[in-house]
């Protein structure tokens, strides 16, 4: 039986991605699908385990063959996506599939594979502490950081598209709301 799909989101530096590295540590037979990226890659990434890092020629070539499930050009000239052959691989040998993904792309996987995937929402406390948040990674410019903060507030609009919602005020209480909420659909026949 082919594993299922649950599917992460949230706005940039709501702690989606740490919370799913919480989760692949986890007795839940999760595999972590990795996502395509046209962006540099940051000195704390590795190619093939971060991300598959793509020159924006090749994403648009993959994108002209039909090989991502999802893709968004997120920012000029800067896309992410999920590639088929990803996902197929990873169910295929009968593991549940994680996904850490955009909003949208969220979205996109959860209405193409529908009850055979679990979308979870991660919200910040709000949108002030997101900005926090993203300013104490220093890892952006302010320029970029506004531009993830404005494009985050728009992004919290799609909440209600989710089957679960966790408001990560806390981590510790973040990580038992979502091993909770995976172990109950993945115990579904």
């Amino acid at each position: 039986m082919p594993g299922k799909l649950i599917i992460f989101s949230a706005p940039s530096g709501a702690g989606k991605t740490t919370i799913v590295r919480h989760l692949l540590d986890k007795n839940l037979n999760l595999e972590f699908s990795i996502s395509a990226t046209s962006r540099g890659m940051r000195h704390t990434e590795t190619d093939g385990k971060d991300y598959y890092f793509l020159s924006p020629e090749e994403f648009r070539s993959k994108i002209d063959n039909n090989e991502f499930l999802e893709w968004e050009e997120v920012y000029a000239g800067t896309y992410y996506g999920t590639l088929k052959s990803e996902v197929e691989r990873i169910r295929s040998a009968g593991k549940n599939v994680i996904f850490d993904v955009d909003v949208v792309g969220g979205c996109n996987i959860k209405k193409y594979y529908g009850d055979e995937a679990l979308a979870v929402f991660v919200q910040p406390p709000s949108v002030e502490e997101l900005r926090n948040r993203l300013v104490s990674r220093s890892t952006d410019s302010p320029e970029v950081i506004e531009k993830r903060v404005a494009k985050a507030a728009y992004e919290l609009t799609f909440s209600d598209q989710f089957d679960c919602i966790i408001v990560n005020s806390d981590l510790s209480k973040a990580f038992e709301d979502a091993e909770k909420c995976i172990r109950e659909f993945i115990g579904k026949s």
